[in-house]
C-alpha cells in the first residue's frame, strides 16, 4: 500500500466529523473502522443519534470532547466550519431519507463528503444533490464498498485493458437471507426497523439496500451504462408490504445485455454477491464470499485464477492489497480502500496538488445519480407489468 498519502501531503491526517452510526450500530462501526485502519483520518467530531442527549452521551463514549459531541447537525457543522482544527471532511451513514439533507448542509458550509449508499431517495433529491456536488468542486464518496476488493478492481483493470475484449453479456445477482423469516414480514421495532418505511428506507427496499450495489458494481467493473431494463420488483414473504426481491432485463450500452437478480428473503443464504461479465476473448467470474479469487476464462485458452498479489495482479489492485499473496481480505478492507482513495483526493484538494489517478476510483455523486435512475426504473417498469423502461440521464 505504500507510504501514508495523506501525511505526505499534509503533515496530518484528515479531520472527520461523522453523523449517525453511534455505539451499536453495525455500519457506523464500519464506517469508522475503514477511517482508521490506514491511519489517514482522525475522528474529532460526532452527531450520534437524532436525539439530542443520546447524540452527546454517545459522543463522548466514543472519545469525543464534550463541546465536539454535537446534538444536532447543523450545530456541528456551523461550528466545525468556524474551528482553526475543525473537521476537513463529513461522513454520513444515517437513514436513507437524511442523506440529502445532510450531503447539502455539509457541502453548502465547504466540507468534503463520505456518505453511506443510496445517495438519495428520489430523482429529484439526487439530481440537485449531483449539480451541488459540481457546482462546490467538493469531494462527494459514496460507499459502494464493493468496488473496493482488490479482484474486482482487477476486474476494471482487464476488462479496460481489452483483455475481454467487446463486452456482450453481464450476471449480476445479489441474494441474501436475512428477511426469509416469514414470521416477522414487516420488522416495525429495533434499530433497523427505519428500512421497512418507505418515507425513510425509500421507495424499494431490496433496491435501496443491495440492489444499488450491484447496478454499481455492473457499471464498475464493464464501464458500461443500464440504459433499458425489463423488471419486476416486490415481496416474496407473504403479508410483506415492502420489496424483499426484484429481477430484471437488462440493455446496456454498446449492445451488451444483461441478467440482475437481487433478494433478501432466500432462506439461509448470507452474502452472495456475484457478477459474470463475458466479452469477445473471454469471461471473468468473481463471488463477494470467495473474494481472492477472480476466475479468467479466455477463449480457447485454460482457465486462469487471479488472486491479490499473485502473478498477473494489476495496478488498480495492487495498490488496494495490504497483506501478502495467499492470505484472506474482504469486508473490511474493501470499505477501507474507499475511504483510502476519498482520502488522497480530499488532501489533494486542500492542498492543491493533484491525486494519483489510481486513487480516483471511488464511487462518486454521479455513481449515486446512476443508482438512484436505476432504482427509478426498476420501479416504473414493475408498475407498468414490467414494460421495458429506459433509464433516464
Amino acid at each position: 500500500m505504500g507510504s501514508n498519502p495523506v501525511l505526505s501531503i499534509l503533515g496530518r491526517r484528515l479531520r472527520l466529523a461523522v453523523i449517525g452510526g453511534g455505539p451499536g450500530s453495525f455500519i457506523g462501526g464500519v464506517h469508522r473502522m475503514a477511517a482508521r485502519l490506514d491511519d489517514l483520518y482522525e475522528l474529532v467530531a460526532g452527531v450520534l443519534s437524532s436525539d439530542p442527549e443520546k447524540s452527546v452521551s454517545r459522543g463522548k463514549e466514543l472519545g469525543f470532547p464534550e463541546d465536539r459531541a454535537y446534538g444536532a447537525v447543523v450545530k456541528m457543522v456551523d461550528a466545525e466550519k468556524q474551528r482553526e482544527d475543525g473537521a476537513d471532511v463529513i461522513a454520513i451513514m444515517t437513514p436513507n431519507d437524511s442523506h440529502f439533507e445532510y450531503s447539502m448542509a455539509a457541502l453548502k458550509r465547504g466540507f468534503d463528503v463520505i456518505c453511506d449508499k443510496p445517495m438519495t431517495n428520489s430523482v429529484e433529491e439526487a439530481r440537485i444533490l449531483h449539480a451541488k456536488v459540481v457546482e462546490s468542486g467538493r469531494i462527494f464518496c459514496l460507499t459502494h464498498n464493493y468496488s473496493g476488493y482488490p479482484m474486482t478492481r482487477q476486474a476494471r483493470d482487464m476488462v479496460s485493458s481489452g483483455e475481454l475484449g467487446i463486452i456482450r453479456l453481464i450476471q449480476v445477482e445479489y441474494v441474501q437471507g436475512g428477511k426469509a423469516d416469514e414470521s416477522k414480514a414487516d420488522s416495525v421495532v429495533g434499530p433497523r426497523s427505519w428500512k421497512f418505511d418507505p418515507l425513510k428506507g425509500g421507495p424499494s427496499l431490496v433496491m435501496g439496500d443491495i440492489g444499488t450495489h450491484a447496478h454499481h458494481l455492473i457499471r464498475f467493473i464493464t464501464g458500461l451504462e443500464v440504459t433499458e431494463v425489463c423488471a419486476e420488483a416486490g415481496a416474496i414473504v407473504p403479508g410483506r408490504k415492502v420489496d424483499d426481491y426484484a429481477g430484471a432485463l437488462l440493455h446496456l450500452e454498446k449492445g451488451a445485455r444483461g441478467s440482475f437478480w437481487v433478494t433478501q428473503a432466500a432462506a439461509g443464504v448470507e452474502n452472495s454477491l456475484r457478477i459474470r461479465a463475458s466479452g469477445t476473448k473471454g469471461s471473468l467470474e468473481w463471488n463477494q464470499e470467495i473474494p481472492q479469487t477472480l476466475t479468467f476464462k479466455p477463449l480457447g485458452a485454460p482457465v486462469q485464477i487471479r488472486t491479490p498479489n499473485g502473478p498477473g495482479t494489476l495496478p488498480l489492485a495492487a495498490r488496494s492489497s495490504r497483506i501478502a499473496a495467499g492470505h484472506p481480505e474482504g469486508y473490511p478492507e474493501g470499505f477501507a480502500n474507499i475511504y483510502k482513495d476519498a482520502a488522497e483526493a480530499i488532501a489533494a484538494g486542500i492542498s492543491g496538488e493533484k491525486a494519483d489517478p489510481l486513487a480516483m476510483h471511488f464511487p462518486n455523486s454521479e455513481d449515486g445519480l446512476a443508482g438512484v435512475l436505476f432504482v427509478d426504473a426498476v420501479i416504473r417498469s414493475t408498475n407498468n407489468n414490467s414494460s421495458w423502461e429506459k433509464v433516464y440521464r
